[in-house]
């Protein structure tokens, strides 16, 4: 009988009819809310069918948390691949289970380094460096989440792995002994990780203490708006008008104008010439194809073909 229940709630789920939208809504998530908690309290306000976050954000960070809808979905990875500058606060003299503020102190010796102890080391941490996520994280170990078995008690280990740091900078000393930095990273970058690997490096321990993402990929936070601002556009009827185009997430990829008949053969996954649009000497790049206005694919110019790699059907 429940099983029947259940059945049945599913299908009038399926049946439910919500708006189709498509495009960005860049929110500056605010502290303590899980990154799926904002994709479900979106797409709730917006009654939207379908939508997704880009690059999750701990729920002691704020800042850019770019949410997909409709066809907006499928720019995700690309979204994702992209650079991502972070402001964070690093309190030096003790660690914790989580390398931020939510975990308890683990390890402490209460040595505070000076400041250019602290701008002499920086330099070492620019480039391609190796670093291990922390074990409160979502990396997947057998197929199951790090902070999940961490929470369990297990001893886990979770292999290092290559990430690039573009740029890493001294902003400000807080106090005696908490500094702001600011950084610009390749993805799968944890920044609660570098933070203790700076203390470590200086022969002390450390933890983040403040968290704030300031771009991802394409977007900044100028393009952001509170939730609570959300919420009364909403009951205003203007939520759509924060709304960001899909192309938006493409602002470094070059145009392609299609004409019509060929943009009907690209959302059908069909090649198009590039010797007829002039093309041959891009092999390899990737293009946003417009029919006039109107994003239709993703390209890429491959053995004197453009092949599409991500159709937008709009």
């Amino acid at each position: 009988m429940k099983k029947r229940t259940k059945t049945v709630i599913k299908e009038a789920m399926k049946r439910t009819k919500h708006k189709n939208i498509n495009g960005w809504l860049i929110i500056d998530k605010p502290k303590d809310m899980g990154s799926t908690d904002v994709v479900n309290l979106t797409r709730r306000l917006l009654d939207a069918n379908k939508n997704g976050h880009c690059g999750t954000l701990d729920p002691f960070a704020t800042g850019v948390l770019p949410i997909a809808f409709g066809e907006a979905t499928k720019l995700i990875p690309f979204v994702i691949n992209g650079a991502k500058e972070y402001e964070f606060v690093l309190k030096f003299g003790f660690d914790t289970s989580t390398d931020d503020i939510e975990g308890e102190p683990v390890h402490t010796n209460g040595l505070i380094p000076e400041l250019k102890q602290i701008l002499d080391i920086l330099p070492s941490f620019v480039g391609q460096i190796e670093q291990t996520p922390p074990l409160y994280s979502a990396i997947k170990i057998n197929g199951q989440r790090a902070y999940k078995l961490a929470r369990q008690g297990q001893n886990i280990e979770i292999p290092a792995r290559k990430v690039t740091i573009y740029d890493l900078q001294f902003i400000e000393a807080l106090s005696q002994n908490r500094f702001r930095f600011r950084v610009c990273c390749s993805k799968g970058t944890y920044v609660r990780t570098l933070g203790k690997d700076i203390a470590l490096k200086l022969n002390t321990f450390g933890h983040l203490t403040e968290l704030r993402r300031t771009k991802c990929s394409n977007f900044l936070l100028q393009d952001t708006i509170l939730l609570e601002n959300l919420k009364k556009m909403v009951y205003e009827g203007d939520e759509q008008d924060f709304l960001l185009p899909i192309e938006t997430a493409l602002r470094d990829i070059a145009v392609l104008a299609v004409s019509a008949e060929d943009a009907v053969k690209l959302r059908h996954g069909q090649k198009l010439s590039a010797s007829f649009y002039q093309m041959l000497d891009h092999q390899g790049e990737t293009f946003a194809a417009f029919d006039q206005n109107c994003l239709t694919a993703l390209v890429r110019i491959e053995n004197k073909a453009i092949v599409p790699i991500r159709v937008f059907n709009i």
